[in-house]
Order: C-alpha cells, then structure tokens, then sequence
C-alpha cells in the first residue's frame, strides 16, 4: 500500500508540473470500462481512479466495470476531455451452437452421445422443485427458504444406465438472462403445469421463452392425482398457447406425474431421454474443455467458486481455463453432493475451485494452454462485451438488414386485453418482407414488465405495447440494455411504424420519456381552483407544465398537464423524488388517494 502511495504522489506531482500539457489531451473511452482499464489509459494508479470515484459516490475494486458517464468524471478529474469512441458491434453466439459448428469440423472424430440438459420451467407453487427432488430422491426442498428454489443448480441422475442434468432454476428469468449473455446452455425444457390449477401466466411466459430459444419441450402435468385435477383442461389450454399434445394429433410429449406419489417420474425421464436420442446430442470428451457457468459465488474460506456446465471436451485440475472476465487453474472439482471428482465430461455439471475473481453467470468457459493465452481471451472478452449487439431497432432496421445482422423482426407485444392481440398478431405477422421476416416471440396481456425486456434483450427483438402502460424498472432495464419500446394507442399507427421500418421509410420517431411517478395521499379543497392533490413524489422528478397520466387501479383516467406545483406555500418549478408537493392539474380535480400520476414528455428518438 504505501508502495502505491508512492506511486500516486509521483504520478500527481508529474501531473501538476504539465497542467497546460493534460488539460489539452482528449481521450476516447469505450461505453463500458474497468477500473483497471481506465487507469492504464490515464496513466495512473488504480488506488486515483478508485479514490476518484469515492468522491463520486460509487465503491468499486479494480475488476470493477463503470460506464462512459462515471469514467469521463473520473477522466476530466485527472486532466483529460473524453470523447465516447464508437464500438464494433459483435453478434452475440451461444456457447452450444459453437460447439456444434466445431462438431461438424470433427465428423470424423471422437464425437460420443452425452447426457441432455433439462431445464424444469413453470408456475409459481406448480411444483418444479418438489418434482426434481422427487426424480432425484433427495430433500432439497427443506433446504430452500420458503419452499422456493433461490439459485440455480445443476445435478445428474441415471436411469438405464443412462445420465441426465438437470438445472433448476428460479424460472424463466434466469434462463433468458443466461440467454441475453450469449449462453444457451438447454438442451430440453420440461414445462410443469399444475393438472388442479392449468396454464397461469408465468407457464405461458416460460412457453415463450422456450420457443424463442428453438428448445424442444417436454410437458410434466403435475398433482395429476388430486381429486380436482383436470389434465384435460390443462391440454386444452396448451393447445390454445400451441402447444398441442401428441393424443390431440400433435408433437408435443405431455406427461401425466405426481411429485408427492412418485407416479408418472419414470415414464418422464424415459421420454427425455427418447426426445435427446432424437437430438442426437454428441460432443467429443478428448478435447480440451468448453462449458458455462451457471453459478457463481465467493465463498470466504476457499475464495471464488463457479458452477460450471461443460459441454465438450474433458476438464480436470490442474487445466488452465480462461471464463469470462477472469482466469484461473483448476485446484480441485465438486459435484452436486460435494464429493470431488478427477474428471467433468459433457453434460457434466462441477464447481470449479482456482479462479483468480467472481464469474459471471453466462459467462463461456474454454481451457487453454498456458496463462498468456488465458490472459489474452480475458482481455478480448472485456473488449467485446463493451460492444455487444444491442436489440433491434425501427428506427436502424433498415441500416441493420442491409449490413446483414437482421433477418427476421422479433416482437414482443403486449396488449390492454386479450381481444386485441389476434388481429394485431395477424396484422403485424402479414407486414413480413423478402428479407425481413415478422416473428411474434410472446403476447399477452397487462403492462410491460422487466420480464418482457429481457426477452427482447435475450431474442435480439423490441417491444411493441397497444393501450397498456411500462412498468418503471421495465423502463429502466430497457434504458440500460438498449431495447427499443413502442407504445401506441391507434392500431394503424403501429401498423404503420412497423411496416415502414421494414421498408426502410420510417421517419425519426417522437417517443416518450418517462420523467417520474407521484402517489396521491391527500385531497384539499382548493376554492375556485378546484381539488389540490397532496402527493408525494415516487420516484424521478415532476415538473410545472409536465404532461401526466392519471392512474387509478392500473387504469388510466384522465390525461393532462400539471398547472401549478408547491412547495409548503412556494410556487416551483420541479419537485425530486422523496418529497411531498401540491398539484394541481388542467381540467381534472376528481383526485383520488391512492391515485398515480405518470409525468412524461416527449421528445424525437435519436
């Protein structure tokens, strides 16, 4: 420490001496950057940077990523302009279609069959955990807070002789995330659907899900042996999601089982096993290890730890693995029970002891040669993921099909009620082009969630909603990932849009920016004024002359603008989030408490 002391104090006096020289340099910074990153290219210790940004208000280690806005502060602190510096656009690859394309390089190799991954997905309370404890024969139920799986975990069992992996996930959420990175690590979706309960929301968003990511599914309909159970109910409504079920002339293998009774478990593992057989899932066990990490922790005794897939090759201790953003040598593998092992062959789920810092789920695992080589995939893999692909656009979909990176249009919409998403479906899906095709990815009902985000972020696709409001960490999220939300409230018009930015004759879009929410928690009377709403300011900030929806129970009632705001008895102009004001609005007083107010305003998209 009092090494880098040293070298700071040399660095800022060397500074000091040539401030004329400094405040003259520009430099160009990625929209992303580490901590360590930016302080080679300012050319100062880590210990300036970190401080810097103490000051700022953010705490972050050296492998830290900041973005543009964080680091030009940190950049303009030391003496230098920044300039954001265009990034090259890389097209995100799943770690499985990888592999398989290095497969049909190596026909003629060691390829072997190797176990399929299953992916249980479903309902909250549908019983996903208890069916995989009941195909394990373990109690992992008990261990879980509240009966809910709270992380992702990865176990095998065999049957005839046979393997199969399991992951259990919190649902689809954290499928699509590990999806959104680049890893596709499923091989089969088991769809659990409560034969007393039927299809709910969250099967439908996990149908989509699956099908976004092209996985076959397998359909478990569990508590089958509950007198109110109704499996024919439960098919129909799959057929209505089109999912139709093998009995009703279609594809789909639906299983009746019990997690409780144990009825139905093996005639469900024997048919994942004939849907992997139909795979053809192959990988070659003599190369050197590929996978992905579908967990990560720091264990305060044994330090970084990572759940890792592996999906080709052999990894053992003792190999040099580059995962991510970090780097290690394998010192020791666990498996699911904590027993170590020698050897992970495909399919085969471990956590990984040896890496120098915390992975990220998704992140692609390869074992190299030596650290030089370890070192430089690190480094690329930085660069890269400061230029990831964003989600499609309307605005660049022309610019995006002619430079080849979009061919199909993926859409997920969502829809006031359930009347308007076929005719809106069929409109949209005829608007399709030689070189652009229209792929509704989900549809439902109610508002747009961060859930709907992330699929668009994971299908390369955006979000179109009809008469229905965003939520604000959807908006967020969308912000953050770079996804493109259309709201519209004329049928042509989204029709429109949509088909002129196929034909590349969209003009710059006027789109809405949500600036802040506000809670009605009294009403005065205001004289001739009419009502005053006592409020208090959500989140964002509220300004005199802002256009504001009225929301009361999810339903917008009233649109109009803020008149007047105060502050005790001032007038002001704006109000910040976490204080209480006095509004009053154009035309409406028929406050309500409870009542929501959604400031916006509208502006051109860039």
């Amino acid at each position: 420490m009092a090494e880098l002391k040293k070298q700071s104090d040399a660095v800022r006096a060397n500074y000091n001496s040539n401030d004329k020289e400094v405040v003259e340099k520009t430099i160009e910074l990625p929209h992303n950057i580490s901590v360590r990153q930016l302080s080679e290219m300012l050319k100062v210790t880590v210990v300036d940077v970190i401080k810097q940004l103490m000051r700022n208000g953010i705490m972050a280690n050296i492998n830290q990523v900041i973005d543009y806005d964080v680091a030009e502060k940190v950049a303009a602190a030391n003496g230098y302009k920044a300039q954001l510096k265009a990034q090259a656009i890389r097209k995100s690859t799943s770690v499985i279609s990888e592999i398989k394309k290095q497969q049909l390089l190596n026909e003629g190799g060691n390829l072997k069959p190797r176990p399929p991954v299953i992916t249980i997905m479903g309902h909250v309370d549908h019983g996903k955990t208890r069916l995989l404890d009941a195909i394990r024969q373990t109690n992992v139920m008990d261990t879980e807070a509240g009966g809910i799986t709270q992380h992702i975990g990865a176990y095998q069992v065999e049957i005839n002789d046979q393997k199969i992996t399991f992951l259990d996930t919190p649902g689809h959420e954290a499928f699509t995330a590990m999806r959104a990175r680049g890893a596709q690590v499923t091989d089969i979706t088991v769809l659990v659907v409560a034969a007393d309960d039927g299809v709910q929301p969250q099967n439908l968003e996990a149908i989509s899900h699956a099908k976004a990511a092209g996985v076959p599914i397998v359909v478990a309909i569990n508590k089958i042996d509950k007198p109110e159970a109704n499996p024919d109910i439960v098919k129909q409504q799959l057929a209505e999601a089109g999912l139709v079920v093998e009995e009703w002339g279609g594809d789909v293998i639906a299983i009746g089982t019990s997690a409780k009774s144990k009825m139905g478990i093996q005639e469900l593992l024997e048919n994942l096993l004939l849907v992997a057989e139909m795979e053809n899932l192959r990988a070659d066990p003599t190369l050197p290890a590929k996978g992905v990490v579908i967990e990560a922790e720091m264990d305060k005794n044994r330090g970084p730890l990572a759940t890792i897939l592996v999906h080709d090759g052999t990894l053992k201790p003792g190999d040099i693995v580059a995962v991510g953003s970090t780097w290690g040598r394998v010192k020791a593998m666990f498996n699911d029970t904590g027993k170590q092992v020698r050897r992970a062959k495909p399919s085969t789920p471990v956590v990984v002891l040896g890496l120098h810092d915390i992975a990220q789920v998704g992140d692609a695992m390869t074992a190299v040669n030596d650290e030089h080589q370890a070192r430089n995939m690190v480094e690329e893999h930085r660069l890269e993921t400061m230029g990831l692909a964003r989600s499609a656009n309307l605005s660049n979909l022309l610019d995006q099909v002619n430079a080849g990176k979009v061919k199909e249009l993926n859409i997920i919409f969502k829809a006031d009620v359930q009347g308007s998403i076929e005719p809106i479906r069929a409109s949209l899906e005829k608007l399709q082009t030689d070189e652009v095709q229209v792929n509704i990815v989900h549809a439902g009902t109610g508002n747009v969630t961060e859930t709907d985000v992330m699929l668009a972020v994971a299908s390369k696709g955006l979000v179109v909603a009809f008469n229905t409001g965003i939520e604000a960490g959807a908006q967020h999220t969308a912000e953050v990932e770079g996804v493109d939300i259309r709201n519209y409230r004329i049928i042509y018009d989204m029709v429109d849009d949509v088909g002129k930015a196929l034909k590349g004759m969209l003009e710059p879009k006027i789109i809405e920016v949500i600036e802040g929410h506000v809670e009605v928690r009294n009403v005065f009377p205001g004289g001739k004024k009419g009502g005053v709403a006592g409020a208090y300011v959500l989140d964002g900030k509220i300004r005199r002359g802002a256009s504001v929806r009225v929301k009361r129970e999810n339903k917008v009632v009233a649109e109009t603008v803020i008149s007047s705001l105060r502050r005790f008895k001032d007038d002001v102009k704006e109000v910040a989030a976490g204080y209480e004001c006095g509004i009053t609005l154009q035309d409406f007083d028929q406050f309500q408490i409870g009542d929501i107010f959604e400031c916006y305003s509208r502006e051109k998209s860039k």
